[in-house]
């Protein structure tokens, strides 16, 4: 059962939605980009969350600066790889052993970005990141990347883009790509929920 949590990203009270299963595993999730509407209760972010909650982790979800009733406001992705590195002090404060890093769209490029500063992320997945929207070009070695999806006809995350990119972030990471599928998983979620769960 989610409860509604509260902790300190720099000086900003962030707001978000903790399932407190193991003390052994537990994964920060984060969600699409703001300005389009992005947030925790987003459809693809509730159902990463529902993945790993099935194989028993700890989960903590949360908005972003400036996002629902997060203080603070859009900081073009910089000050939200702050807001990563604070959930993920969060579950470490509370004695969670292993800890992955899930990321949605934007939220899968915040996660990236913040990454070269957290050595303490087990493993980390991607889910569609927006590749044909905002620059990459700053990502590079991600050690700890285990997993990347994206959808056949995605055009934001186009799949051919990706499987140019990834071989430089961790070229022994895993991609799908889920035919049919666009940037929403219109009619593949289901899909797009087997996956995770088959590398969870």
């Amino acid at each position: 059962m989610e409860e509604k949590v509260i902790f300190l990203s720099e000086d900003y009270k962030i707001e978000g939605l903790l399932d407190k299963q193991s003390e052994d595993n537990g994964v920060v999730i984060t969600h699409p980009h703001p300005l389009y509407g992005g947030d925790m209760n987003n459809f693809i972010v509730d159902l990463i969350a529902r993945a790993y909650s099935e194989k028993g982790y700890t989960t903590i979800r949360f908005n972003f600066r400036g996002v629902g009733k997060s203080k603070g406001s859009y900081n073009n992705g910089t000050g939200e790889q702050e807001d990563v590195r604070a959930a993920l002090s969060t579950l470490k404060q509370m004695g969670i052993k292993k800890i992955d890093l899930a990321g949605y769209s934007f939220g899968a490029w915040v996660n990236a970005l913040a990454i070269s500063k957290s050595n303490f992320v087990e493993n980390m997945v991607m889910v569609s990141p927006p590749v044909g929207f905002v620059d990459f070009s700053p990502v590079n070695s991600i050690p700890c990347l285990k997993l990347v999806v994206t959808g056949s006809i995605d055009d934001i995350a186009p799949a051919g883009h990706i499987k140019t990119m990834y071989p430089a972030w961790n070229r022994n990471a895993h991609l799908e790509i889920i035919n049919g599928a666009d940037h929403f998983y219109s009619g593949c979620l289901d899909e797009l929920e087997s996956v995770l769960s088959s590398h969870i």
